[in-house]
């Protein structure tokens, strides 16, 4: 671990005078732990007025543990942070705020049906006048807001006709709208440029260091390493909740930002290196299947896709990989059809899947667990049972009539098959059940129909290690059973442990593969930040 950083090297600008002799954040000693387990270990930051500071690390080093101390949203076990000298009170968003933290999360908080001025005006009200929204006021604040982050639009433009690059303008303008009480003096930017298209990463960096010109401290959490490098005056990075480097960006490359995050060398990730031990058993199932394709996908372009085109064969588990931003969490709704595309073709034993049809997906052979079980996965206050039959009630019905006694000697036989616990729960609502209970739920409502295409999306997301363990054993054995499986998922590990190959992500394309020993942890993080000499499709 390195020592603190001085404000060295940062510009110096008016906004800045009377400030340099107080760091904008002073984070000492900061530990938090979840049920045993350390997210953050004295953990240390020091960011000056001005400065523009990269926080760095792979999914789960503990970025946003940080973040959500932070912004009030955690209290931690130990430690203390000062924003300009004065002690941040813990656990509370307001005291956050009033000490001059501004946070703009990944998903910003618009309302695009309204205009941009009413979103700048949400969050500190609307100029009134004898209790009416005096307009012409609305207006020319938002115009100042907009030019302090180098935006000149139209404030009466909806927010749902900008492109992705002024949306995110919009919501740093809205974090940094003056209040002359309480100063912004540190905003947290997660992940900016993750949804953004490559040819609009320049407009938001662009934001960032207006903002930072005029006195703002930034901390800028990405996993884009270019931006980093062209953008940031000083990196920290995050390792297993631990601070392992904290230096000025002048003098790093690429290699050297990577080989802090990884923890090894890139130039000594050889693709042929032996395997870690596998966390399931698909360590004996590594060789590829020779079967002829049951899915193909060639040429789908979506908003964030881009000539995206890949196969899976039957007993295949086919794994995709990329840091936030590179489209990989966006794939498989695209084609499964929840999301529209604008090309290609998606087809299941050579029958073409239309756009935007999950009904003819599901009819045509595609079995889709989306990312985020609560929302899109499964119905919550319905039964477990209900939750398992849902997606097809054919085999129940008997002269017009629903046998809900043939509906729940079907989810007991997945309940004792997948040990779902409790075990006599099928009549209890799913959300009730732990995460890991949850997930097998939403499996077996697939499994059941034996679908030759399976599309996993963080299969493992939110559960323990247990759970994580079984739910790895069902992907294989579905496998093992002649599914194509396609797995997207963040964790390597992960993809390590049950893939026979790895395809990785980067701006919107397949830029490498992976497969047999090869697809180990270590050489699939080195591809989702962009190691290779060659980004072409395909390059191994």
């Amino acid at each position: 671990m390195e020592g603190q950083l001085s404000p060295a090297g940062i510009p110096g600008t008016s906004a800045l005078a009377g400030r340099e002799d107080r760091p904008a954040l002073e984070v000492r000693g900061l530990r938090k732990s979840f049920e045993g387990v350390l997210a953050l270990s004295d953990f240390a930051l020091t960011i000056a007025a001005g400065e523009i500071h990269a926080l760095l690390g792979e999914n789960g080093s503990g970025k946003s543990t940080l973040i959500k101390i932070l912004s009030g949203y955690y209290q931690p076990d130990e430690g203390e942070v000062h924003i300009e000298g004065q002690p941040l009170p813990f656990g509370s968003p307001t005291a956050a705020y009033d000490l001059g933290c501004r946070f703009v999360h990944q998903d910003l908080g618009l309302v695009d049906s309204l205009s941009i001025a009413d979103n700048l005006a949400l969050g500190t009200g609307f100029p009134t006048r004898i209790g009416t929204v005096r307009d012409a006021t609305a207006r020319a604040l938002a115009r100042s807001d907009l030019s302090k982050v180098g935006l000149d639009l139209d404030p009466r433009l909806k927010v749902e006709s900008l492109p992705p690059a002024h949306k995110t303008g919009v919501a740093v303008a809205r974090a940094l709208r003056e209040n002359p009480s309480v100063p912004a003096r540190l905003l947290v930017l997660d992940e900016p440029t993750a949804t953004l298209p490559v040819r609009e990463v320049d407009q938001l960096l662009r934001i960032v260091r207006t903002a930072a010109k005029n006195g703002i401290a930034v901390l800028y959490v990405s996993h884009r390493l270019d931006e980093i490098l062209q953008l940031a005056h000083n990196v920290t990075v995050l390792r297993d909740g631990v601070r392992v480097m904290s230096k000025p960006v002048a003098g790093l490359d690429r290699k050297a930002l990577i080989s802090s995050i990884v923890g090894t060398d890139p130039t000594n990730l050889s693709t042929t290196a032996p395997a870690a031990p596998a966390l399931g058993p698909a360590a004996a199932a590594r060789a590829r299947p020779s079967a002829a394709p049951v899915l193909q996908v060639s040429g789908l372009c979506s908003e964030a896709l881009d000539d995206i085109g890949f196969t899976a064969a039957p007993g295949e588990i086919v794994g995709f990989a990329g840091i936030t931003g590179s489209g990989r969490d966006l794939l498989l709704g695209a084609v499964f059809g929840l999301t529209p595309r604008r090309a290609g073709v998606v087809g299941v034993r050579d029958k073409e899947i239309p756009s935007h049809r999950p009904d003819e997906a599901i009819a045509g052979g595609l079995a889709y667990l989306p990312a985020d079980r609560r929302l899109d996965g499964g119905m919550m206050g319905l039964t477990a049972r209900e939750n398992l039959t849902l997606v097809n009630l054919k085999p129940f019905w008997h002269r017009g009539l629903l046998s809900r006694r043939g509906e729940s000697a079907e989810a007991a036989t997945w309940f004792t098959r997948l040990q779902v616990r409790p075990r006599d729960g099928t009549e209890r609502r799913l959300e009730t059940f732990s995460g890991g209970n949850q997930q097998k739920i939403l499996f077996a409502k697939w499994l059941r129909q034996a679908p030759p295409v399976l599309l996993l999306d963080e299969p493992t997301q939110g559960v323990d290690v247990g759970a994580r363990a079984a739910l790895h054993q069902l992907i294989v054995s579905a496998a093992a059973d002649g599914m194509a499986v396609v797995i997207s998922s963040s964790d390597a590990d992960e993809l390590e442990s049950v893939c026979h190959r790895v395809l990785i992500m980067r701006d919107g394309r397949i830029a490498a593969e992976l497969s047999g020993t090869g697809a180990t942890s270590s050489n699939i993080s080195r591809e989702c930040l962009g190691t290779a000499e060659s980004d072409s499709p395909h390059e191994r």
